[in-house]
């Protein structure tokens, strides 16, 4: 049988293990697979009565599905939200979050800093619905204020922002938006809802690509919404449902075990990320290093002050250009070339030929994402054998344009 947990109020890192377990008749210890579609009714007055709510019971798992519904429930614990929807991926949840609530002739507000499908999704895919986008520089509070003069309907923004891990004063930006008439989505995976929780800073809405961190040890896809309990059953759930970006009950299973661990794996990344930036800032192929509770971030103050820790992400930028920046990937030995990030081992990329590749070179000059910028995912290995790799990477791409630099 289920245990109710305690109604005070639990820690972090005791949701992330006992949050909204749900036993089955079997009393297992590990929550239980449910990897089925679909559900059998006792009689078809109960399929009726199902269908049209006057029942509880699970239809379909499109719908609905206890795995799934357990790791709903954890999420929303942690997070502090009221309810939670999982998707089958990070960029369905920022689809959905969006979509459900647009309709054309709306407008919206993002911040220019955001992942490559995000940028799209703004850009080009809700203009070809008559809603009109507008772009900001995210940590430019007058842009704010002044894209915000007018009505809008959302406002969509990542902080810290890939790759470039700039902040966005969110309670500032919350406030603005509000005025406007619009809700406040916010892409918190950079923070993990361990190291910031944007709900309680003003945002409406908060999605995460739970690939990431939560699973962080590159086995499935998954997101997640988060919101109200109104604006995601009303709002959010109709869409998501007729729609379909389900996730498999199999990867919300696999992301329910990764929670398990995810405190001490993102806390122990964050350690080593901090000594990482503080190695590249000192080498000399490197124009500059960016970790957000660095002093020489330019918004520390504000990451300091929106977030518990730096996060596991390093952003830096080498001398030489392209160049540089390939033949410092390539010589890494211990740590991967990959698109991923948050994941348990440590992970490279060149953010102007992969991410943010289709933005363009305008787009990206505007985020500050040059040919030499490489961001640089954090993972679990000894910090000393990662700062190992990363002397030799940097010796072997620097040459004649680190001893110029002098």
């Amino acid at each position: 049988m289920s245990k109710s947990l305690p109604p005070r109020g639990l820690r972090p890192a005791t949701l992330l293990v006992r949050g909204g377990t749900m036993r089955s008749s079997m009393d297992e210890t590990s929550e239980a697979l449910f990897l089925t579609s679909g559900f059998v009714y006792d009689s078809a007055e109960q399929a009726e009565a199902t269908f049209n709510g006057t029942e509880t019971h699970y239809q379909y798992s499109r719908f609905g599905n206890p795995t799934v519904q357990m790791l709903e429930q954890r999420l929303a614990l942690l997070e502090g939200a009221e309810a939670c929807r999982m998707t089958a991926t990070g960029m369905a949840a920022v689809h959905a979050a969006m979509l459900s609530h647009l309709k054309a002739g709306d407008r919206v507000v993002a911040s220019r800093a955001l992942f490559g499908s995000c940028h799209w999704i703004v850009s080009t895919l809700l203009p070809r619905y008559g809603i009109e986008s507008v772009f900001v520089d995210g940590g430019d509070l007058a842009q704010w204020q002044d894209a915000l003069s007018k009505p809008a309907a959302l406002v969509l923004l990542e902080t810290p922002s890939n790759p470039m891990l700039e902040m966005v004063d969110l309670a500032a930006v919350a406030d603005l938006a509000h005025r406007a008439g619009a809700i406040v989505v916010v892409d918190n995976v950079f923070a993990t809802p361990l190291l910031q929780q944007p709900l309680k800073l003003g945002a409406d809405v908060v999605v995460y690509s739970c690939t990431k961190h939560m699973d962080g040890q590159g086995r499935v896809l998954g997101g997640a919404v988060l919101g109200s309990r109104k604006w995601v059953e009303e709002v959010l759930q109709p869409f998501t449902r007729n729609t379909g970006p389900a996730i498999s009950p199999f990867n919300a299973w696999v992301i329910l075990k990764g929670l398990e661990t995810l405190s001490l794996r993102v806390n122990a990344m964050c350690r080593s990320a901090a000594q990482v930036a503080d190695f590249l800032a000192e080498r000399p192929e490197v124009a500059r290093a960016l970790y957000p509770f660095r002093a020489d971030h330019p918004q520390q103050a504000l990451a300091m002050r929106q977030m518990s820790g730096g996060g596991t992400l390093v952003t830096f930028e080498l001398r030489g250009g392209k160049d540089a920046a390939f033949r410092f990937c390539n010589a890494l030995q211990v740590i991967d070339v990959s698109n991923n990030l948050g994941d348990s081992k440590s992970m490279v990329t060149h953010p102007a030929t992969t991410t943010h590749m289709r933005i363009g070179a305008e787009e990206r000059a505007k985020l500050g994402i040059t040919d030499g910028t490489i961001r640089l995912s954090i993972g679990l290995e000894d910090v000393a054998d990662l700062i190992d790799d990363l002397a030799a990477a940097l010796d072997a791409a620097g040459g004649g344009v680190a001893r110029a630099a002098e």
